[in-house]
């Protein structure tokens, strides 16, 4: 009998109490597993860049910036690239059906994100055969339905046009992917000059400019040098890269990291509570099987990585039912949640399972070492 077999059918012993067990863990790496995807997905901040900078109005991200500005930021030392973009916030057919469309320069975004969004000279091409066409992410395509060459409206709330008009008519031009699953791609791209000719108010204006330093230039050395160009402007900047954005944005609502820490933190502690417990029992009642081994030779060390090698096996088996149940969340629930299942969350929990695994049998492990042949046999 390998050692393997003797954990698992000790572990095994009481079938009912091994499976509750392994789907109360299986429960707390679901939760761990949904939680840390989001946060690693497009809705969280993992997936952004530290190398691109966002300048923004320091009034807030409501009050806008001139385009022209576009090149002033251009001629400060260490600005390799620039482009602007304003934000056409709104709904498709029912207001809780949120779509952001960002009106851009398509060449200079190209240049700075292109490769991370995935636009390729037949999307931009196709980009420029209208001026009413878009360019729409995979995750809001798949979760609108829509479809290359489809015409699409979205109702406004922040651009108006001529006549108190909220209604933007766009045709798909084509559907950018992204270069991996953590690229946000629930938004769409437009053309600057469309949506700046037809709206009535804030002409010539931007929400803000997308900046890529000089490889040699520490983004956070340009972004000082960037505010420090507009400080005595009307219109004073803050620029920030885009994971600072992100995070600051989400810390608007709520500090997402720390709910995501206490949560998934409870749940740990009360699957150790419970595991821990559990253990203690079931080392009792095997109280005498302990002595017999001590009895026939075995020393405390092989009874401790016996012990410890079934709370690991547990919280193996758990685990991975956990995390299982998580990639099949993630593609159920659709891109819309943003939730990407990343190599470094599976790292991650593969970690977590050995470390609880290995925590959970110490006490166990400590409680069979102490016992002496003569005690073992009197439970008998």
């Amino acid at each position: 009998m390998t050692f393997l077999t003797l954990a698992r059918r000790n572990a095994w012993r009481k079938p009912m109490r091994t499976l509750l067990l392994i789907f109360c863990i299986a429960v707390a790496f679901l939760i761990y597993g949904l939680t840390a995807s989001f946060l690693s997905g497009t809705q969280g901040s993992a997936g952004a860049n530290d190398d691109v900078l966002g300048v923004m109005n320091k009034s807030g991200r409501d009050q806008t910036l001139p385009i022209a500005y576009l090149r002033r930021i251009a001629s400060v030392e260490g600005v390799a690239e620039v482009t602007y973009m304003s934000r056409l916030r709104g709904f498709s057919e029912v207001e809780r059906n949120v779509v952001v469309a960002n009106a851009v320069s398509p060449e200079d975004l190209a240049r700075i994100n292109g490769t991370s969004l995935g636009l390729t000279p037949d999307l931009l091409a196709a980009l420029k055969q209208g001026r009413d066409r878009v360019l729409v992410g995979r995750a809001l395509a798949d979760a609108q339905g829509w479809q290359a060459g489809q015409r699409i409206e979205v109702t406004s709330f922040n651009i108006m046009q001529e006549g108190g008009n909220r209604n933007w008519r766009f045709e798909v031009g084509g559907i950018f992917e992204g270069k991996t699953p953590s690229t946000d791609t629930y938004f769409m791209l437009a053309n600057y000059e469309y949506v700046n000719a037809l709206r009535i108010r804030d002409v010539d204006t931007v929400d803000g400019f997308v900046v890529q330093p000089d490889p040699d230039v520490s983004a956070s050395v340009l972004a000082s040098r960037i505010d420090a160009e507009f400080a005595n402007t009307g219109a004073p900047t803050r620029t920030q890269t885009e994971k600072q954005f992100l995070e600051a944005f989400l810390r608007q609502f709520a500090d997402v990291e720390l709910i995501v820490s206490l949560v998934v933190g409870a749940a740990f502690v009360t699957i150790l509570m419970i595991v821990i417990n559990t253990m203690l029992f079931a080392v009792r009642e095997r109280t005498f099987e302990i002595g017999v081994l001590k009895t026939l030779g075995f020393k405390n060390g092989f009874i401790v990585i016996l012990i410890l090698s079934e709370t690991l096996l547990i919280f193996l088996v758990g685990g991975a039912i956990g995390i299982a149940l998580t990639k099949l969340a993630t593609q159920v629930a659709g891109p819309a949640l943003g939730l990407v299942l990343t190599g470094a969350v599976l790292g991650k929990s593969l970690v977590i399972t050995v470390l609880l695994g290995l925590v959970t049998g110490l006490l166990p492990s400590v409680l069979a070492m102490r016992t002496t042949v003569s005690n073992a046999f009197k439970a008998r």
